[in-house]
């Protein structure tokens, strides 16, 4: 009798840029973000995500999303075609299905990846959780998680049976639960904000356009800047998605302050989340196993997480309450692969 499987793996139909805006030229880009942003019925984008760091802008965005930024020589796009997975426990529309979570993929999606040399860059939003893999590596992609999962390719909006190729170069397919630790060899630190990750309901977003363009674009300057001091330990970071009619957002809890109430989406308890952040130099595209090396410690943990890739620096969002056992664990981890 064969195995029932549990979870399905979603293959989504957009042909997906990565690239990074620098900070001096975001003003060169505003008109095409703002409508990618506030406009989608003035385009045919059905994936677009911006994330501010304290070093640039990365846009994760559709073919037809690209169109609408301008040729710059502060636009840096990453050379490969990426494509989204999603993996779900029901089925449906992949962004409206129940999320899985960072840390319950690790061990069956990232990791095996990881194993066989597949780089992938994270994008998790309120809604659920997207891993990007290149295109090309899509043949190798699906023979290594085909045994563990229903896959399923997004055409036109329906979910289709994904028939693996077979194409193997020379690996076998990972025997799940045999974790080994994977050392850390990237430094780790843990800005002192605090972060909340919400939604709001794309009809009121509208009232609240000018509010999100001023801290998506004008809140750097100097009304902010004793908030934002690298020696107060917070850092600027903000996140923006709208994918398939769903917004998602990740600010921090000084931002949120903002908005009026009942506006933004909150969890039940309010949690409010704790960044560990990747990276001492910008950590590339070609890299395998960033991801793996954070979220299968957490895994074995049972801690939820946040993950959220982007063009220079990897982020990860644990519940505040986690924060020390984290590090902890992750020290750990570091520590045997120096």
């Amino acid at each position: 009798m064969r195995r029932r499987k549990r979870w399905k793996l979603h293959i989504l139909e957009h042909s997906l840029k990565v690239a990074s805006i620098a900070k001096e030229g975001i003003q060169i880009c505003t008109h095409g973000l703002i409508k990618l942003a506030f406009l989608p019925s003035k385009t045919r984008c059905k994936f677009f995500s911006l994330t501010e760091t304290p070093e640039d802008y990365t846009i994760i965005v559709d073919e037809d999303g690209f169109k609408e930024l301008p040729e710059s020589e502060y636009l840096s796009v990453a050379e490969a075609t990426w494509l989204a997975l999603n993996v779900v426990s029901g089925g449906g529309n992949a962004t409206s299905s129940q999320p899985i979570g960072v840390t319950k993929i690790a061990k069956s999606v990232i990791a095996p990846l990881a194993d066989h040399n597949i780089s992938v860059f994270m994008l998790s939003t309120y809604q659920t959780d997207f891993i990007l893999v290149r295109e090309r590596d899509l043949p190798m992609v699906m023979h290594t998680l085909s045994s563990e999962f229903t896959l399923l390719r997004v055409v036109n909006g329906e979910a289709v049976a994904a028939n693996s190729t077979g194409v193997t170069n020379g690996f076998v397919k990972p025997k799940l639960g045999n974790y080994l630790p994977r050392p850390i060899i990237h430094p780790l630190s843990s800005p002192s904000n605090m972060f909340c990750v919400t939604s709001l309901d794309p009809d009121t977003l509208p009232s609240v356009a000018t509010l999100l363009m001023d801290v998506m674009f004008y809140s750097g300057g100097a009304k902010e800047t004793g908030g934002q001091s690298e020696d107060s330990g917070h850092i600027r970071f903000f996140s923006f998605s709208l994918i398939e009619g769903y917004i998602s957002l990740v600010m921090d809890e000084q931002t949120t302050r903002r908005f009026p109430n009942n506006v933004l989406f909150t969890s039940a308890s309010g949690e409010l989340w704790k960044m560990v952040r990747i990276g001492g130099q910008p950590l590339g595209f070609d890299e395998c196993g960033i991801v793996a090396q954070i979220s299968e410690p957490l895994a074995t943990a049972d801690i939820p997480a946040y993950y959220i890739s982007t063009f220079k620096f990897d982020h990860a969002l644990v519940p505040e309450e986690n924060i020390q056992s984290v590090i902890g664990a992750l020290r750990t981890n570091e520590s045997t692969g120096q």
